[in-house]
C-alpha cells in the first residue's frame, strides 16, 4: 500500500512540473501575448484574434526562419470547424479573415518548413 501511495505522489509531482521540451534553461513563455506549446522540434506561440491568426515558431528561445514554412490549423468551437492555411509574413505565419476563437476553442497547429513535417501544436484558447 505504501508503494502505490509512494507511486501515486510521484507521478504527481512530475505531473506538475513544467515540460522542458528542450532543456531547463529554455523560455517557453509568451512572447506576443498568445499561448505557448511545447514541441519536440520547436516552441509555438499562438496568438488568436477574430480577425487574424498568427503563430510563432521559435527554437531554443529564439525566432526559427518560416519564410519557407506554412501551417494548416484546425479551430474547433462546439460542433463548427474551421480549417485554416498559415503563410509566412513578418518573421511569422499568419492569417487573416473571419475566425471563431473564443474562449474554449481547441485549436491543432501541423507545421512544415521546407516540404518537411516540424511539428504538430495543440492549444485549447481561453
Amino acid at each position: 500500500m505504501k508503494k502505490i501511495l509512494l507511486i501515486a505522489a510521484l507521478a504527481a509531482a512530475a505531473a506538475s512540473m513544467p515540460a522542458y521540451a528542450h532543456g531547463p534553461t529554455d523560455d517557453h513563455s509568451a512572447k506576443h501575448g498568445g499561448i505557448v506549446a511545447a514541441g519536440k522540434e520547436a516552441d509555438y506561440e499562438l496568438v488568436a484574434k477574430p480577425e487574424a491568426i498568427q503563430l510563432y515558431v521559435n527554437d531554443h528561445g529564439k525566432p526559427l526562419d518560416v519564410s519557407k514554412a506554412s501551417a494548416k490549423l484546425t479551430l474547433l468551437s462546439g460542433k463548427e470547424k474551421q480549417e485554416v492555411e498559415l503563410k509566412p509574413a513578418a518573421g511569422m505565419l499568419e492569417a487573416k479573415g473571419a475566425f471563431k476563437v473564443g474562449p474554449g476553442t481547441k485549436a491543432v497547429a501541423v507545421v512544415t518548413n521546407a516540404g518537411k513535417t516540424l511539428g504538430t501544436a495543440r492549444f485549447t484558447l481561453k
